[in-house]
């Protein structure tokens, strides 16, 4: 259902509020590139720091922006499971395509209770549903026996695995259905990903180079490795520089490099990114040919 590139997109801000016009530009540019679907209001899109109405507003610009072109997958994430169950509800009010879903962080469930919030989430959910793991954040991570049960739930799709553990791919393959898809959540591991079985990457990266991570993945959907390698070299310093600080804070500046006027503001506790981490990012723009 859901393949290839697909970035998880920054949130850009003017003047404390939402600069709807800059991301309506960021969506065209992103599908004009070659992107295979969308996501909104993901980690990167600073959803942690959008209230109830800005969450659901940028999802709803997303879809009419997309307007059907590639597929729009929400996020509606949450530490409380009723606040994704309504995320996910509004998110098929406003017509995307499927709802990316965090496994609960801070509270830090045991595995019982992360079967539990992603069992209530699917009986609730009009929606395919991507279910996330990102240990790193959440602090709890989704072990294989648990993603085994929650990817026979209905309506359960796909993962968005950032876990940083390539054994896993192999091991979902093992215990989950033939057709649960497997996208890496790590731009700097998605060739081994998948070349162990995956079929894309919700990508950080692809908010700067869309045309180059749409062909990477093409390459490695079309088992042409080859030319996936390469192009896995050439993106590879700009993998790291992305993370060379808090993010989205290097990406935005990078966006301002490669789109010159994109908005570079951050929310706080975010602040922009340090001049070494700028400095990184100019060097991995200049070898990926982007400048």
């Amino acid at each position: 259902m859901f393949s290839g590139s697909i970035p998880a997109l920054v949130t850009p801000f003017r003047n404390g509020r939402i600069d709807e016009e800059a991301f309506a530009a960021l969506v065209d540019w992103q599908i004009a590139e070659g992107s295979s679907a969308l996501v909104p209001v993901g980690t990167t899109g600073e959803s942690a720091t959008l209230d109830m109405d800005e969450h659901h507003r940028v999802i709803a610009l997303c879809v009419e922006v997309a307007a059907g072109r590639v597929p729009v997958i929400a996020g509606c994430g949450s530490n409380a499971t009723a606040t994704a169950v309504a995320h996910v509800a509004k998110a098929a009010d406003l017509g995307a395509d499927g709802a990316l879903v965090v496994a609960p962080y801070y509270n830090r469930p045991g595995q019982a209770g992360i079967l539990a919030h992603f069992q209530a989430v699917s009986a609730a959910s009009r929606l395919p549903i991507v279910v996330y793991n990102v240990p790193a954040r959440t602090v709890t991570d989704i072990l294989p026996e648990t993603m085994a049960a929650i990817a026979r739930l209905s309506g359960v799709v796909a993962v968005k695995d950032a876990s940083g553990v390539l054994g896993r791919v192999t091991e979902h393959r093992m215990v989950c259905p033939a057709d649960f898809v497997q996208l890496s959540g790590n731009d700097d591991l998605a060739l081994a990903f998948n070349a162990m079985g995956g079929e894309g990457c919700i990508s950080v990266t692809a908010n700067v180079a869309p045309r180059l991570c749409a062909d990477f993945q093409r390459a490695c959907l079309e088992a042409r490795w080859n030319d996936a390698l390469g192009l896995h070299d050439r993106l590879f310093p700009l993998h790291g520089a992305l993370f060379s600080d808090a993010s989205p804070a290097p990406t935005k500046y990078a966006l301002g490099r490669v789109r010159p006027g994109f908005p570079q503001e951050l929310r706080l506790p975010l602040v922009p990114a340090s001049a070494a981490s700028c400095a990184r990012v100019d060097a991995a723009l200049a070898h990926a040919g982007l400048v």
